[in-house]
């Protein structure tokens, strides 16, 4: 016979069971009437007869360029997986993308840059897998291997998925660099100041140092999730100054503010707001001169936790609507030139709605701007079974490799100068990385 405890036990899991099933049933996400106002059933830039991508659609402003895109993407039919249940729990895919770590574990060589500040960021130099011979193929035509910078979440922390992508592209020939923010996966926070949301200072200064120290390598990045505001401020700060000559977003975040303002995703959120609570508290003494750490530490939102670090500051306040105003990831894209790659997913449950977070009108008017669009893939996750479980970091590299092919074709066509072809300026002068920095 069930004891009365017993009994209650069993109810409570029940319970438990059920609320957990009911916060992760994909139906939560849909918001059926507002989407398809916005996107027509015809709209986006067709695949080539005999190739689709099932559901997906490439949405951008017609060029030979999107064409190029469109067929070389379209060959990755089956990185979309057939009939299976796995793509239908957003949520579940979005947990796992964050405690998952790739298998065999990655070989990292790190370097802590020096800042004009003094302060410091580290570059991950991933330089293969732990009882492997690292190196990849290299690119099998003499040129210098490209160099793909990978940029974390706005958290800093490096997920399974983004260390995989790293570890897929060294197979390529790649050189996979990861960027780390101030104070961020064990970088150490020598000034009292840390980096905001969309203010790509540090990251000039990163790539900056990688066109020194590559200075023939073709420069690429790629950001996940809330990275990708960060990457897309600093393309559109930086125009066609920014050295880079591709780059891609994973499940981007377009407007920071609204994201911040909705909420998140428990599941989500208070992962990384415990994996930034643990590494600002490292640092409790220095940063105490600017905030008030008893707040920041009792912070119960990823929102609250970035209003104390950045507004409520002790030296120089500011308001909420101040601090977007310059750090909204898209408020200088029009600047932006660049190609750029978002990969999304319609049930991203960490972007929200995507009648209200995609920003549709940027890719039906920038020539730079494209959007791999997919109504299964969750959170940075896309899965399908085979191997390496993610079909957006095989788009995502294809995309890199069909850009350099295309530029390699429009160079001679157009004259252009090899210093030139991807993101510096034809008569920009040599120079020298002069800051010292420690490794």
């Amino acid at each position: 016979m069930v004891s009365p405890e017993g009994l209650v036990a069993a109810a409570v899991a029940l319970t438990g069971l059920a609320l957990l099933v009911w916060c992760l049933w994909p139906w939560r996400l849909e918001e059926p009437g507002t989407w398809d106002e916005k996107v027509d059933e015809e709209e986006g830039i067709p695949f080539p007869a005999g190739d689709s991508l099932g559901s997906c659609r490439l949405l951008g402003k017609p060029s030979a360029l999107a064409q190029h895109l469109a067929w070389s993407l379209g060959r990755w039919a089956a990185l979309q997986g057939g009939c299976w249940l796995w793509p239908c729990w957003p949520q579940l895919q979005m947990l796992r993308q964050l405690l998952q770590q790739p298998e065999p574990e990655p070989v990292v060589a790190r370097e802590l840059l020096q800042l004009p500040d003094s302060g410091l960021v580290a570059l991950d130099w991933l330089v293969g897998t732990r009882g492997a011979r690292g190196g990849g193929r290299g690119s099998g035509r003499g040129d210098p291997s490209p160099v793909l910078l990978l940029i974390p979440n706005a958290a800093g922390k490096v997920t399974g998925g983004l260390l995989q992508l790293g570890l897929r592209a060294l197979e390529r020939g790649f050189v996979p660099v990861i960027f780390n923010r101030r104070g961020h996966n064990g970088c150490p926070l020598t000034t009292p100041r840390l980096q905001p949301f969309g203010d790509p200072g540090d990251l000039r200064e990163a790539v900056t140092y990688l066109r020194c120290r590559h200075p023939a390598a073709l420069l690429l990045a790629v950001s996940e999730g809330s990275g990708s505001g960060l990457l897309l401020a600093y393309l559109g700060e930086s125009g066609s100054s920014s050295h880079l000559a591709a780059a891609a977003c994973l499940s981007p975040i377009f407007r920071g503010r609204d994201w911040f303002e909705a909420g998140m995703p428990w599941l989500y959120e208070w992962p990384l707001l415990l994996h930034l609570k643990r590494g600002l508290s490292r640092y409790a003494g220095s940063l105490a001169e600017v905030v008030d750490m008893d707040m920041l530490l009792g912070s119960r939102s990823l929102r609250e936790l970035e209003e104390t670090l950045f507004c409520r500051t002790k030296s120089h306040p500011t308001s909420w609507e101040a601090y977007w105003e310059q750090n909204e990831p898209l408020r200088d894209v029009d600047e932006a030139a660049v190609p750029v790659l978002c990969l999304c997913s319609t049930d991203d449950p960490v972007r929200g709605p995507p009648a209200r977070s995609l920003p549709l009108e940027l890719f039906r008017s920038s020539p730079y701007f494209f959007l791999l669009l997919t109504p299964r893939g969750g959170h940075c996750s896309f899965p399908h079974p085979g191997p390496g479980g993610c079909w957006g970091h095989e788009a995502v590299l294809e995309y890199f490799r069909a850009m350099a092919e295309f530029l390699r074709a429009e160079e001679p066509r157009k004259g252009l100068l090899r210093p030139h072809r991807w993101g510096g300026a034809a008569t920009e002068p040599p120079f020298t990385w002069q800051r010292s920095y420690t490794r």
